[in-house]
């Protein structure tokens, strides 16, 4: 459990980092868009993530991946 926290966590930071190292600019753009998007699209966008996540790591952990 421990390992697949650390294992998820890792696999955002790089992802994070990728986006930081390759596409300063844009990530700029990107933010300036959140920014104008409404507060409830902005949660139903988080959400719609969060659920993914648990899906995808849900699917990891009976795949026994």
């Amino acid at each position: 459990m421990i390992g697949t926290l650390f294992l998820g966590f890792g696999l955002v930071l790089i992802i994070e980092g990728l986006v930081f190292a390759l596409a300063p600019s844009r990530l700029e753009d990107v933010l300036e868009m959140l920014r104008r998007m409404p507060i409830e699209a902005r949660r139903v966008i988080g959400l719609g993530a969060m659920t993914l996540g648990l899906f995808l790591l849900w699917i990891a952990d009976n795949a026994g991946f």
